[in-house]
């Protein structure tokens, strides 16, 4: 038996003895132990409820690629290339780079777990098994890079537009690329990271090139998680009042809106998106500190300018325009 095997018997919620769990895979108990110890050691909160068996607190679904067809509408489905669901990659984006010119236009890569997803800047990504969204997209574009600026801020906007569809509120974006749940935004969980975006170009500067566009979203976070996380992060089932959506249903609505605003963004650019930023903005108004390889810098944050730089006023009232993603930003 393999961790997803274990995973999947367990996904309904309901308690399964050992001894249950061992004749369904044909295993012994012995080795349903080893990979209830291997989902823990990976972040599953897998319980342990004497004879009643083994657990998880909530049910969960898994990743289904049949079914997230079904969930799509005709024009996103017809739009995909490619739909794949793995357990586990090193991570969704280096499967798409590993495809190279093989991979079409809006192929589509998922999996349950990462052994190497990675954010901004290098750092590492968790990836849990089961509990979260792991999604990147290729998309081709016949203009060159410089067409491209402002496409995470785009894909931010494009990702919290998917969240309103399935009546998910409360959260904003943080340039360049994150998703945040302010606190004073909260519903039900802390405020913190909700999720990130990552984009990594290819291709030509004049054209055409393509994007890789990786996707992290918190769907369920344990206590232990947030520990390990290391700063404060928040998770849908916080802004659901406990319960997230079916990831099926939520892998589903955000791919259509990812079909729907990708062309919207080859044709007309960030401009189709910076009144949604704006609305979505949460360091618009807020002091910051902002610091870089150069220099460090306090100011107030201004919004985005048409090509999605920040805009941070300074004390004496000029206007400075940030547009590295090598900067770090905070709250001052």
């Amino acid at each position: 038996m393999q961790p997803a095997q274990l995973l999947a018997l367990l996904a309904a919620g309901e308690p399964l003895s050992g001894e249950a769990l061992a004749v369904t895979a044909g295993v012994t108990r012995a080795a349903i132990w080893k990979q209830v110890e291997a989902l823990r050691r990976r972040g599953v909160p897998v319980e342990a409820r004497g004879a009643a068996g083994y657990c998880l607190p909530w049910p969960l679904q898994m990743l289904d690629a049949a079914r997230i067809r079904t969930l799509l509408p005709a024009s996103a489905a017809s739009a995909l290339t490619a739909l794949d669901v793995y357990w586990e990659l090193d991570s969704t984006s280096s499967e798409l780079q590993r495809r190279g010119a093989a991979a079409g236009d809006f192929s589509v890569v998922l999996a349950e777990t990462q052994h190497a997803g990675r954010g901004r800047r290098g750092r590492e990504w968790l990836s849990p098994p089961g509990m979260n969204i792991y999604l990147s997209c290729l998309k081709r574009f016949d203009a060159g890079f410089a067409a491209l600026t402002g496409l995470s801020l785009a894909v931010g906007v494009i990702a919290l537009r998917a969240l309103e569809v399935l009546g998910i509120d409360g959260a904003g974006l943080k340039w360049p690329n994150d998703l945040l749940v302010a606190p004073a935004r909260r519903h039900d969980g802390p405020g913190g990271k909700l999720g990130g975006i990552l984009i990594e170009l290819s291709g030509e500067y004049q054209g055409p090139c393509a994007a890789i566009i990786g996707i992290g979203l918190n769907l369920r976070l344990t206590p232990a998680l947030r520990e390990q996380a290391g700063q404060p992060v928040a998770d849908l089932a916080g802004l659901g009042g406990g319960a997230p959506p079916d990831r099926n249903l939520l892998v589903a609505t955000l791919i259509t809106a990812l079909v729907e605003g990708l062309r919207e963004f080859e044709r007309d650019g960030f401009a189709a998106f910076g009144a949604d930023y704006a609305r979505y903005d949460l360091l618009r108004d807020q002091p910051l500190q902002l610091s870089g390889a150069l220099e460090a810098f306090r100011g107030v944050g201004a919004g985005v300018d048409s090509r999605g730089a920040l805009q941070v006023r300074l004390e004496d009232g000029s206007m400075r325009r940030v547009d590295s993603a090598d900067v770090t930003v905070r709250r001052a």
